[in-house]
């Protein structure tokens, strides 16, 4: 199981931080992605971590702005949103693969049920 929160209403230029926090004992086996989706058009990816926290990829629309992270001993992984658009609101979600991580949505195991944000011009 997978939770997501951090999520909220935000001016353009802040920031949020989501969290994901996993209730399983083997975090540390699983890659971790973010993605987001907004009403009517398909999920698309974000970012993602590899289980190890060594490897990290980003969406280009993301890259210098946002950061993921993660920490294997509280079963989090992190997404740090810097100078936000209100192009970024959507609903996002987190994910959990086995080990080797992925951009493709359909590799994920196990998905979290989303957190909103929402950023106003």
């Amino acid at each position: 199981q997978l939770v997501e929160s951090g999520g909220g209403l935000v001016q353009a230029g802040g920031s949020l931080k989501l969290s994901c926090l996993a209730n399983k004992a083997t975090f540390s086996s699983y890659s971790m992605g973010w993605f987001r989706q907004v009403p009517g058009q398909d999920r698309q990816f974000v970012a993602l971590i590899d289980w190890r926290g060594s490897t990290t990829d980003y969406a280009e629309f993301v890259k210098g702005r946002f950061t993921v992270s993660r920490d294997n001993d509280k079963n989090t992984a992190y997404l740090q949103m810097n100078s936000l658009k209100p192009e970024d609101t959507a609903l996002y979600y987190c994910a959990a693969k086995y080990y080797r991580p992925s951009r493709n949505e359909e590799d994920y195991d196990y998905w979290g049920q989303g957190t909103q944000v929402t950023v106003s011009s």
